[in-house]
């Protein structure tokens, strides 16, 4: 029995150092992440800051009706989830295709140009997108009037005042900040496959296509569903900085570029109420993880090896 709990002891304690690389990451977490879920209960009150959180009255569901009942909802739900599927499908394609095309440079080019390469994606999602973004369609000085509609005999577009062309503006905005991460995790992941697969199948004579098709993709299977579980968690969140600062806050883009984000926090500027902001994140968290379950439940009666759990 001694030499059972020695061994048991033992067994902790050599795990002591990995629990202290772990301690920053874990209080960080904690108290990021789990100390403001008591918050919540802001979204059911009317927050009163001289009475306190606990001490103010107690509203119901009232805060969440404002979501519903505004002549907006439909647009803002709307807007919120078809750009988010956009992104989701778009971004994936693209950045499978930058980490195959990528990698294949290794095989053809020397390896400070592969090393560049690899970086590139990285490079293109931290850039200042929304001063990029208007200097490009800036009506005056904009790169896009002056430089190619001018030189052509085209009439400049008043870019921030025509909603028609905002749908595609932010859709390729966002694939230039996203797809430089998700490219990395494909690479990662890419370079991980036995390259005697593609070795085996170039002996059988299968064309590079075939090879995506038929060893890369069903590879990446696995990354690509997790990927996509967790964006789809994050359906009824909306970049914030995208759909705020790159159209400038125009009113004339609203229709198409108004979100649940966006809406919130117009509403909290004008009307100053915590408790509808916190109601709509609240809902949006519970529509997310409802959303994550199920398709989680579906991948998991599909291939079981998928699933996130």
């Amino acid at each position: 029995m001694r030499a059972k709990r020695k061994t048991g002891k033992f067994r902790w304690r050599k795990w002591i150092p990995i629990f202290i690389m772990m301690a920053p990451g874990l209080i960080y977490l904690f108290i990021n992440n789990y100390i403001p879920i008591f918050g919540l209960v802001i979204a059911f009150k009317k927050l009163d800051f001289q009475a306190g959180i606990w001490a103010s009255p107690w509203v119901g569901l009232s805060n969440f009706t404002y979501l519903f009942k505004t002549p907006d909802a439909m647009v803002i739900t709307r807007n919120t989830i078809l750009y988010n599927l956009a992104f989701i499908s778009i971004n994936t394609c693209l950045s499978l295709a930058f980490a195959i095309f990528i990698n294949d440079m290794k095989n053809k080019l020397c390896k400070k140009i592969y090393q560049s390469a690899v970086l590139l994606p990285y490079l293109m999602s931290i850039v200042i997108i929304s001063y990029i973004v208007f200097a490009l369609l800036s009506p005056d000085k904009g790169m896009i009037n002056n430089s190619i509609l001018e030189p052509l005999g085209k009439e400049p577009v008043s870019w921030y005042m025509e909603p028609g062309y905002w749908p595609l503006i932010l859709i390729i905005v966002n694939a230039w900040k996203g797809v430089g991460y998700n490219c990395l995790v494909f690479i990662a992941g890419i370079a991980g496959i036995d390259p005697g697969y593609y070795e085996a199948a170039q002996l059988d004579g299968a064309t590079k296509w075939q090879q995506i098709r038929f060893i890369t993709l069903p590879c990446l299977k696995t990354t690509i569903i997790t990927l996509t579980l967790l964006n789809v968690g994050r359906i009824f969140y909306s970049d914030f900085g995208l759909f705020y600062q790159v159209p400038m806050n125009s009113g004339a883009l609203f229709d198409v570029t108004n979100t649940i984000d966006t809406y919130v926090y117009r509403s909290l500027l004008q009307l100053g109420n915590v408790g509808m902001a916190s109601a709509a994140g609240f809902y949006q968290s519970l529509v997310g993880f409802t959303l994550i379950m199920i398709c989680n439940f579906i991948v998991r009666k599909v291939d079981r090896d998928s699933a996130l759990f």
